[in-house]
């Protein structure tokens, strides 16, 4: 999508502070981190939200959970990590392209 933010960062026309990248996801700090390891993965697919999320997706998707852990721990969290993923308007998504919060790196994490 033309108007996407995060495409455009996957396309290298904004720039960013790249974490992790191959033919299915792009990992990067988050530019606002709310903990001393903030990183969004997305897919290089568009997909507006989890809300919009098909069957066709699945595979996707599952390779993307099944990497969190490892991007996770090699960025130092190595003894735990959050995830997130804000859904719609009321969930706080900002960005309508699905992407996945890693946050981690200080200290326990009250329960949310």
């Amino acid at each position: 999508m033309s108007d996407c933010i995060f495409c455009k960062i996957i396309d290298g026309e904004i720039p960013s502070d790249k974490v992790y990248e191959d033919d299915k996801i792009f990992v990067f700090k988050d530019i606002a981190p709310k903990t001393p390891v903030h990183l969004l993965m997305i897919p290089k697919q568009h997909i507006a939200s989890l809300a919009e999320v098909e069957d066709e997706h699945q595979e996707l998707l599952g390779y993307m959970m099944r990497k969190v852990p490892q991007i996770a721990h090699e960025a130092g969290c190595e003894k735990g990590f959050r995830t997130v993923i804000n859904t719609g308007d009321e969930g706080g998504q900002e960005v309508y392209h699905i992407h996945i919060h890693i946050l981690g790196g200080g200290g326990k994490m009250p329960f949310a």
